[in-house]
């Protein structure tokens, strides 16, 4: 769809604009959906001894928190084109509350993995991020906008591994039983995300032009510019970046899922340092994710759409060897920095993904970050698979992905812009170059 008075600079210490009030309030939200989503990631070797579970049950509640993720992650892309954003992230932020803080009631693993598995709808909040940054910012900066917003949204997952750990301390401390005080701490991420759903319907708003439902209302935004699922389906490239985005995010979802475990089974840290550890792998967002876009931005200056697409397969053939490397690694500050070293790709493909999936098909850009969003997802539901098996231990399974990543990359390939989609890319940044320029002309004239 084209939208007209996208920004075409970011400000971040504006509050005041629609565009600016969109990016900070979406990449909050899904930090705090992330948060949520991976809050019981830490906390699962006291969980483990309370619900005496199994390396099994535990593998299959990583899948669980990710699996629902892959279907509503289309679904909401659905929702985002025929209602908007801001309905869409509200819905979803305050029913997504209901199972992170009803996880307490868990008393067995049937029960515990029904909430897991509710749980992981909040994480279809990226897509609706995506959707709402896409259609805030121009092309000449919408690859940095959407890889920031959702960097700092993806930052949640690193956070909780810290803080997750000390907010279920401090309820030890004040006299709750480990009974208590895991329950507590998911109850307090709950109610942060209910409030934060209720903030986004009355502090944002679907377009630069205002309400989405409004704007179609008054014919501003018609059927003609919404395409079908179809549509987004039969396009080879959508799948392309749906298998590249499940080497790259999946990834990270496992990680997140398994960190604290591999670092408490296998060098014996403490839950809380095994929690320190893991954050700093999710913490990396804060800049990396969006290193991502600002670099696919550049790209796309010197070489096009097509050297968006270059950077992609790049990044995620170096995160398939530093993967690799990485579970070679025994001594703790070794697997600790190549950790990192994995992250840095891990986040910059990330970034470089999803400054693409605007450039795709304009008509049914809900249906692609949908569908390039649940890819991401159904990578990390296979390789959960590898850590469930009884016969790999965990650097085997680390290994085995890094050889399937760095293949993987040569999908990149697959992934083609016409000559006409490159010039239109070009004359809608000049067109909106020259709309930002105008009335500083006519101001100094």
């Amino acid at each position: 769809m084209n939208i007209p008075n996208k920004a075409t600079a970011i400000h971040l210490f504006d509050f005041h604009s629609v565009p600016m009030r969109a990016f900070h309030l979406s990449w909050l939200a899904f930090f705090l959906c992330f948060f949520g989503w991976f809050g019981l990631a830490p906390l699962m070797p006291v969980i483990r001894d309370e619900l005496h579970l199994t390396k099994e049950q535990i593998a299959n509640s990583g899948i669980a928190a990710v699996t629902i993720t892959v279907l509503i992650r289309v679904l909401i892309g659905w929702l985002c084109d025929r209602i908007g954003p801001r309905r869409a992230f509200t819905g979803l932020l305050v029913i997504g509350s209901l199972p992170v803080m009803g996880v307490g009631l868990s008393h067995n693993f049937t029960s515990f993995l029904i909430f897991r598995l509710a749980i992981g709808a909040i994480g279809a909040s990226f897509v609706i991020t995506q959707f709402h940054t896409s259609i805030m910012f121009a092309p000449n900066i919408v690859g940095t906008a959407n890889a920031t917003a959702a960097g700092w949204g993806n930052l949640g997952g690193g956070v909780t591994q810290m803080v997750m750990p000390l907010l279920f301390s401090a309820f030890l401390s004040t006299g709750f039983s480990v009974w208590w005080s895991w329950r507590l701490a998911m109850l307090a991420a709950g109610f942060a995300l209910l409030l934060t759903g209720v903030a986004y319907y009355f502090l944002t708003e679907d377009t630069p032009e205002g309400d989405y439902l409004k704007l179609r209302a008054a014919g501003a935004i018609g059927k003609k510019n919404c395409g079908s699922f179809a549509e987004a389906i039969h396009d080879p490239r959508v799948w392309a970046l749906a298998l590249l985005y499940a080497s790259s995010f999946g990834i990270e979802l496992t990680i997140d899922n398994f960190a604290a475990l591999y670092y408490t089974d296998y060098f014996h840290l403490s839950l809380r340092m095994a929690g320190v550890v893991a954050s700093s792998f999710g913490m990396m967002n804060l800049f990396a994710r969006a290193l991502g876009g600002m670099l696919s931005d550049r790209a796309n200056r010197r070489w096009g759409l097509q050297g968006r697409v270059r950077l992609l397969g790049c990044a995620i053939l170096g995160e398939g060897l530093a993967m690799m490397l990485f579970s070679q690694m025994s001594m703790l500050p070794l697997a600790i920095g190549s950790m990192m070293f994995t992250g840095l790709f891990v986040k910059i493909s990330n970034g470089a993904n999803y400054s693409i999936v605007p450039f795709v098909n304009k008509r049914v850009l809900g249906f692609v970050a949908g569908i390039v969003g649940a890819g991401g997802n159904a990578g990390a539901v296979l390789a959960g698979f590898l850590f469930k098996t009884p016969r790999l231990t965990y650097p085997q399974a680390f290994f085995i992905l890094g050889i399937l990543i760095a293949t993987l990359s040569l999908v990149a390939v697959a992934v083609r812009f016409s000559q006409q989609e490159e010039s239109s890319a070009r004359q809608e940044i000049e067109a909106r170059l020259r709309a930002r320029l105008a009335p500083a002309t006519a101001t100094g004239a």
